[in-house]
């Protein structure tokens, strides 16, 4: 009977995991707006892709053209006004402070907009209706592909954003000799210009100017083509006549060297680029691409109860029908598209993912597409080192050293200060200075809360080389905050003033968001300054501020409180909840230390609803994980699965949050809300900031079956799992580093060397928060959580070592 069970056990994971295998968004017709069409990129260029049949369109991005020219935006008289804007705040003058800041704090130069390069057209001769039409994105392998018939004869575009050479390519073939005639043209909403020479496709663009910065970057794209056809060069087009198939070479370059230089020549840079590219040929740059892509794509797989029925259908028909329940692969392919979208749009020595990644159209884009850093841009890499894509948070690293250099002239400038700082946003020219107006901008905590990134990658993998070489951008916000908080004239804690709680004003003091950030910048630093070996003196001075901030508080609503004064109200349902970042992305609110703060932060949840912008949705993922409540979470995910078919339908689709191609809709498209699904998901699956590793923390019962391999976890550790009836069989773990793995399950589980766990667990990488400062409760004390019966192990661990789990009774 044991047998027979196994076997069927088997037999259903083997059957779903080759339905997972399938993951692809389908569609059988061309799109008709940007949210239908499908992106592809390597972090350095990228396209949309509309896949029609007389005219293909390919919008194109390359991930440093943006508007303006090295600048800053900061204001040094805001230091002469800082005390008299504290004395406002401090008696109680919210307005007279805002005032005061508005006027002396932002230099209204608000962030240079990230651009487009225009679109590549291609126009197909004398074709009658197509039939048969199919395209699809297949991000197993990061290749998007057209397919129709005309006249009896097969058209196949294949395109790719290669992995391995900074190059797109289109492949199109023809079942029929000599079948494919067409031309390649371009436009551009930016000044531009288009010529031919020898056959090559020539497009230069020049900037824009914004907010009195006039502009300096210079892009060129240039467009060759291999084929067996005739080439004809016009005027401002190429002509291929004759061909079976045809290979364009899609490249760009700007000028742009880094934030204060300007320099290169993008015309070299672009030719270089395409004589590279075009000296493979498509099968071999297909092959490369794939090879480079897979590497990372494929360290982590997640299987979910499928249905291949609804797996053949329309991406827009599967978020439709996702409420019905019986697609969950369709989360699972939701949680690889995040993937997908982060490798596509951040690797090593590129720019880091902006709030559209790196896919725009427009020369005026939501929020000029810039670096968001009160969540946006954090969400971006929130799944970066979960789910095994620890490269991809390079570039992010990269900006962080860039923002320590100009923090610390804003810091100097403007508040007198040691360390750096950062404000609310930042851009290409990494500006550090306030952006907009004080309600959203006067918001000093963005760089402490990037560099948070950095501790938590040293946490995942245990890389001390990584923590020396970057220690000094941890230190630097430590340092701002000693000089920059003061004490509080009435509660005598030290806070940091003026600032906001992130676009829910006003200006203020000592608002929890800040309270808890500031903690972690001290906590975490004075941890890392252990580590590296800098002064005990200094690491005294941070556990002496941090014992000074103020306690998080449970207001008479029994919510945690937003502000230091009890004044937030059940009925507001405002998008951001960053008062709850000490649940996610910090640990400072687990059920463990803080069970009264982990009451208080689900209450505050409740009282703020399931409903919210596309990005706010992804944020409540991982909340109801760290929550503890799958089922929650997954309400939330239904929440995300709804289709907003377009921007222009917000109206008939007001709760539409998914667009046809599955960009997250805010709306208008934000990229973080598909990442924070993704990262959401993995908390739902695996969670490791609490002291140990939490199996299946928060499955819900719509997921009972399925398995995931390659989640990696704090302290150096990679987890596959395999579950059934919603509890764990089975489990490998691997470990990079070694040392004490301490595992919590809701079951009890066996394994070769696996103990009964005591007393704290010794491994410092597993973090768990340390409470410097007591909560504080004004009302009734919310009653300890109930949660699930946990069991806990320990297995001692050696460097590569790999450990086999079982729930007991197997």
């Amino acid at each position: 009977m044991k047998k027979t069970f196994t076997l069927c056990l088997l037999t259903c994971l083997l059957t779903v995991e080759a339905t997972a295998q399938d993951l692809k968004l389908n569609y059988s017709s061309p799109a008709t707006s940007w949210t239908e069409a499908l992106p592809v990129g390597n972090s350095h260029i990228s396209a949309m892709i509309y896949g029609g049949t007389q005219r293909d369109e390919l919008q194109l991005n390359e991930k440093t053209f943006w508007a303006g020219s090295p600048y800053d935006n900061n204001k040094p008289q805001a230091h002469g006004v800082l005390n008299e804007v504290r004395r406002l705040i401090f008696e109680g003058k919210t307005r007279e402070a805002q005032r005061l800041t508005d006027e002396n704090f932002f230099a209204h130069k608000d962030g240079m907009g990230y651009l487009t390069l225009g679109s590549l057209l291609i126009d197909f001769k004398e074709y009658t209706k197509a039939s048969a039409y199919h395209r699809e994105l297949d991000i197993s392998n990061a290749t998007a592909t057209t397919q129709y018939a005309v006249d009896g004869t097969k058209i196949t575009r294949t395109v790719i954003a290669s992995q391995a050479d900074n190059a797109i390519l289109m492949n199109i073939k023809a079942t029929k000799k000599g079948a494919l005639s067409f031309t390649i043209g371009h436009t551009a909403p930016l000044r531009s210009k288009t010529r031919v020479r020898n056959g090559v496709l020539i497009i230069r663009c020049t900037g824009k100017d914004q907010e009195s910065v006039k502009a300096g970057l210079r892009a060129e794209s240039r467009i060759g083509v291999k084929t067996d056809g005739r080439i004809t060069d016009g005027e401002d087009h190429l002509t291929i006549d004759d061909a079976t198939e045809a290979t364009l070479y899609i490249v760009a370059a700007t000028n742009f060297v880094n934030y204060k230089d300007i320099s290169a020549d993008e015309t070299a840079r672009a030719d270089s680029l395409l004589q590279a590219a075009m000296k493979k040929s498509f099968g071999r740059a297909l092959k490369d691409h794939v090879r480079a892509y897979k590497k990372l794509f494929d360290r982590v797989s997640l299987t979910l109860p499928g249905n291949p029925v609804a797996e053949t259908k329309d991406t827009p028909e599967r978020i439709n029908g996702f409420q019905n329940g019986n697609d969950q692969q369709l989360a699972a392919l939701m949680f690889q598209y995040g993937r997908y979208l982060l490798i596509s749009s951040s690797k090593p020595g590129s720019q880091p993912a902006n709030l559209q990644g790196m896919w725009n159209a427009s020369t005026n884009a939501p929020w000029d597409s810039k670096y968001t850093v009160n969540i946006n841009t954090e969400m971006n890499y929130w799944p970066a080192e979960v789910t095994a894509l620890p490269e991809c948070h390079q570039p992010l690293f990269a900006m962080l050293r860039d923002l320590s250099h100009t923090g610390a002239v804003t810091a100097r400038s403007m508040y007198g200060c040691r360390g750096w700082v950062c404000h609310h946003n930042t851009d290409l020219w990494r500006i550090t200075g306030p952006v907009d107006f004080a309600a959203a901008g006067m918001w000093p905590t963005g760089g402490a809360w990037l560099a948070q990134h950095i501790w938590q990658h040293y946490l995942f993998t245990g890389d001390k080389a990584f923590l020396r070489a970057n220690y000094d951008i941890m230190k630097g916000t430590a340092l701002f905050f000693l000089d920059f908080l003061v004490e509080h004239p009435k509660y005598k804690w030290l806070v940091a003033a003026p600032s906001i709680s992130p676009e829910h004003g006003p200006v203020t003091a000592g608002c929890t968001m800040d309270n808890q950030i500031i903690a972690d910048a001290l906590r975490n630093t004075r941890a890392a300054a252990t580590i590296v070996g800098d002064s005990e003196a200094f690491s005294d001075s941070l556990k002496a501020a941090a014992l000074r901030l103020p306690p998080m508080q449970v207001g008479k609503h029994n919510q945690l409180q937003e502000w230091l004064e009890d004044v937030d109200s059940p009925a507001d349902k405002h998008r951001h909840i960053s008062h709850l970042y000490g649940l996610y992305p910090s640990n400072q609110i687990t059920p463990a230390n803080s069970p009264m703060l982990f009451q208080a932060a689900k209450n505050t949840l409740l009282q703020r609803g399931d409903e919210a912008t596309g990005w706010s949705i992804g944020w409540k993922i991982n909340f109801w994980a760290r929550m503890l409540d799958g089922e929650h979470a997954y309400h939330i995910i239904k929440n995300m699965l709804r289709l907003l078919p377009a921007d222009s339908l917000a109206g008939r689709y007001p709760e539409g949050r998914t667009y046809p191609n599955l960009f997250d809709a805010h709306p208008p498209f934000q990229i973080d809300g598909n990442f924070g699904y993704t990262s959401g998901v993995a908390e739902m699956l695996i969670q490791s900031h609490d002291g140990a590793i939490q199996l299946l923390p928060a499955l819900p019962k719509a997921w009972s079956e399925g398995s995931v391999k390659g989640l990696k976890a704090r302290g150096g550790f990679t987890v596959d799992m395999e579950w059934r009836n919603g509890d764990i069989e089975k489990a490998v773990i691997k470990s990079d580093i070694g040392g004490v793995l301490r595992l919590r399950s809701y079951v009890p589980l066996k394994g070769k060397n696996l103990r009964k766990a005591s007393g704290r667990c010794p491994n410092p990488l597993f973090e768990a928060a340390e409470i410097l400062t007591p909560a504080i409760s004004k009302s009734i004390t919310p009653e300890r959580p109930e949660l699930k019966k946990v069991y806990e192990y320990d297995i001692d661990t050696r460097p590569g070592g790999t450990y086999k789990i079982m729930r007991a009774g197997l």
